[in-house]
């Protein structure tokens, strides 16, 4: 010992030094209410980097899912039930896009695409051709010229020679004028189409035939193919008629009270059947 040193004293007990408690710091500290350390920041702490481990467990989830895990024994329930949560939510993300028809039917009208080598058709609509009606000669107007070529047409069909033609369009000329005549003593005729009217008994039509002499009913002899048909059976009636006059032949056909009354057409209706045969 130093002589300069004091006497032995037993050592001074250090007093602890006291620092002010924060609140807080003392609440981290303590027991249960002891505060966990604030996190540290790392790479897997960033959002992008979340987002991609995200993404690569999805994709390896749904790789997992698509080619199938041989079943080991061991169950993997947590992947299961990502999985299922997955497919759950796929079946409404599709059924959500899913759309139904409107309840009303909607007309579309396409629209037309143009090509450049398409030309339009256009379909040929044929028109009905109308007989030509025979230009009048002689002296005819177009009715009596109309009426003229349904004679020729009738005796043509029938085989009948031009002389034949000629006798019944003269005859015609000479009872009717070649008009389609109703009677004014058969009102019945005037239901039929006719040309003007007479009163020779019962006498109608082109020929002036008369029904109470059987040559058919009123609606017949008013229809001038009929009547031409029935003059025609009645000349190829008449004994070497092909020899006669044209007014001897006429005669013995239709028994008129004025058997010389038919040669005067003769030349008239010669010209005419000349333009129709």
């Amino acid at each position: 010992m130093h002589p300069d040193d004091a006497p032995d004293q037993p050592p001074a007990e250090k007093s602890p030094v006291r620092h002010p408690i924060d609140p807080a710091s003392a609440e981290r500290t303590i027991g249960r209410h002891r505060a966990l350390p604030p996190p540290r920041r790392g790479p897997i702490r960033s959002t992008p980097a979340r987002v991609a481990a995200a993404t690569g467990v999805t994709c390896c989830l749904g790789l997992v899912g698509f080619l199938g895990v041989p079943d080991t024994g061991q169950r993997h329930e947590p992947v299961r039930e990502v999985l299922a949560d997955r497919a759950a939510t796929e079946q409404r993300a599709s059924r959500d896009y899913q759309r139904t028809a409107p309840p009303v039917a909607v007309p579309v009208t396409p629209i037309p695409v143009a090509t450049p080598t398409a030309k339009p058709t256009r379909k040929a609509t044929r028109k009905p051709v109308r007989p030509a009606r025979p230009r009048p000669v002689a002296g005819l107007d177009q009715r009596q010229m109309d009426n003229a070529k349904v004679i020729v047409d009738v005796g043509r069909a029938m085989k009948m020679p031009r002389r034949a033609l000629v006798i019944a369009v003269a005859t015609a000329m000479q009872e009717s004028n070649l008009y389609n005549l109703a009677s004014d003593v058969l009102p019945e005729s005037y239901d039929y189409p006719h040309q003007g009217s007479g009163s020779d008994h019962d006498s109608v039509g082109l020929f002036q035939q008369r029904p109470s002499s059987g040559w058919g009913t009123v609606a017949q002899l008013m229809r001038p193919s009929y009547a031409a048909q029935a003059f025609y059976t009645a000349l190829k009636e008449v004994p070497g008629w092909t020899e006669l006059s044209l007014t001897a032949a006429a005669q013995a056909v239709q028994v008129s009270a004025y058997p010389d009354a038919y040669a005067p057409h003769e030349e008239r209706a010669t010209t005419v059947v000349a333009a129709l045969a």
